[in-house]
């Protein structure tokens, strides 16, 4: 039997330049499960997402850094991009929302450049994690070890490095969260 996540309310944090497809199937996956989803970012309104380097669509933001309270639900998601985790880490709102989750021993799943958020909340100490190779350094130097798999988990973090593992990481986040 397929993992449910019937009654589950999950929320995913990005900015402007996430990148889509790790915004959308990661979604979707939850999604199919049962889980409700909302978009938190760090202004009301809209955020901008890439392919890669182009622009692609919006998506409208639900709840805003400074209004979202980490226990209101159940599981985080951080997608990737370049930009995206460079603006979250800049809002002390997305950092206190992250660390609340890890606070708590909520799972978090993260994918690609979306560790450097977990970096700034001084969350990956200690933990064994993957992330596009450019963060190895960045990771290594936060205290956690740094593996390249496709997907790695440890106490309820989730990691994965690139679009070509989100099979596998859609498949451990719903496993993870249900």
């Amino acid at each position: 039997m397929a993992a449910t996540l019937q009654g589950k309310r999950i929320a995913f944090l990005a900015a402007d330049g996430v990148e889509e497809v790790e915004y959308t199937k990661p979604r979707e996956a939850v999604e199919q499960a049962g889980a409700r989803v909302e978009l938190v970012s760090v202004r009301p309104g809209s955020i901008q997402s890439f392919n890669h380097l182009d622009q692609s669509r919006t998506y409208e933001v639900d709840v805003t850094t400074k209004e979202a309270d980490a226990g209101a639900y159940d599981a985080l998601v951080l997608p990737g991009g370049v930009a995206n985790p460079d603006f979250l880490r800049t809002d002390p709102d997305a950092v206190r929302f992250v660390r609340s989750f890890f606070g708590a021993g909520k799972p978090v799943g993260v994918i690609c450049h979306g560790p450097w958020t977990l970096v700034e909340a001084d969350v990956v100490r200690g933990r064994r994690i993957t992330s596009w190779p450019s963060l190895r350094t960045d990771l290594t130097n936060a205290g956690a070890a740094w593996v390249d798999e496709a997907v790695v988990t440890d106490h309820g973090l989730v990691s994965s490095r690139k679009p070509d593992d989100l099979p596998a990481f859609c498949a451990k986040i719903v496993e993870m969260f249900a």
